[in-house]
C-alpha cells in the first residue's frame, strides 16, 4: 500500500506589482489556512517518510506555517514541481524509493489538482475535488500497491479531500485578506 498525499500550497499575495511569480509569499489567510491544516494533519495522525515541494516562496512558507501547528516537515525541494504538469508530477511519484510508504508532494495548480483527478477513482469525494481545489487544499489518494512505479490512471481511492474552509469557514472563498 502507498498513500501519495498532494498539498496545493496556501493562498498567496499578489501585493508587490512586478513580483516574479515565484516569488510570492503567503497572505494573512494563506497563513492560518497552513496552521489550520498542520493541526488538522496532525489530529488525523498523518504521517509522511518523504516530501517533495517545488522551491517557490509560497510552497516553503506553507509547509513552515503547517509546521509551526503539526511538527517538523523536513522537505526535499525539487524545481521541477514549480508549476509542473500532472505527468511531471505523476514521474516524480513514480521514481520515488519503495521503502517510503507515503509521500507528500507540495506544489501548485493546475498540476496538483489535474494529477489528483487522473489518479483518483470516481466516487463523491472525487466530485467534491473536481468542483474546485483551491489553496491550501489537501488531498490523500491510496493505492494497493507495492511500487510507487506501479501508480497510474484511475487506481487511487482517494481517502480524504480537506480545504481550509472545512477546517475554519473564515478560511474560505469570502474569508478577509
Amino acid at each position: 500500500m502507498k498513500t501519495l498525499t498532494l498539498l496545493r500550497h496556501a493562498k498567496s499575495s499578489w501585493a508587490i506589482p512586478g513580483q516574479r511569480d515565484f516569488d510570492r509569499p503567503l497572505n494573512g489567510r494563506g497563513r492560518k489556512a497552513a496552521r489550520a491544516l498542520g493541526a488538522e494533519m496532525k489530529r488525523l495522525g498523518l504521517r509522511f517518510d518523504l516530501i517533495l515541494a517545488s522551491p517557490a516562496q509560497r510552497t516553503t512558507e506553507t509547509l513552515e506555517e503547517a509546521a509551526t501547528s503539526y511538527g517538523p516537515l523536513p522537505a526535499c525541494f525539487d524545481e521541477r514541481i514549480y508549476l509542473a504538469a500532472p505527468r511531471t508530477l505523476l514521474a516524480l511519484a513514480r521514481e520515488t524509493d519503495d521503502d517510503a510508504q507515503s509521500l507528500l508532494l507540495v506544489g501548485h495548480n493546475p498540476g496538483t489538482e489535474e494529477l489528483a483527478l487522473l489518479l483518483s477513482a470516481k466516487g463523491e469525494k472525487r466530485d467534491l475535488m473536481a468542483v474546485k481545489y483551491p489553496t491550501g487544499a489537501l488531498a490523500e489518494l491510496s493505492f494497493a500497491v507495492e511500487s510507487w512505479a506501479e501508480i497510474d490512471e484511475g487506481t487511487a481511492t482517494l481517502t480524504r479531500f480537506l480545504r481550509p474552509r472545512d477546517l475554519d469557514p473564515a478560511l474560505g472563498p469570502d474569508g478577509a485578506d
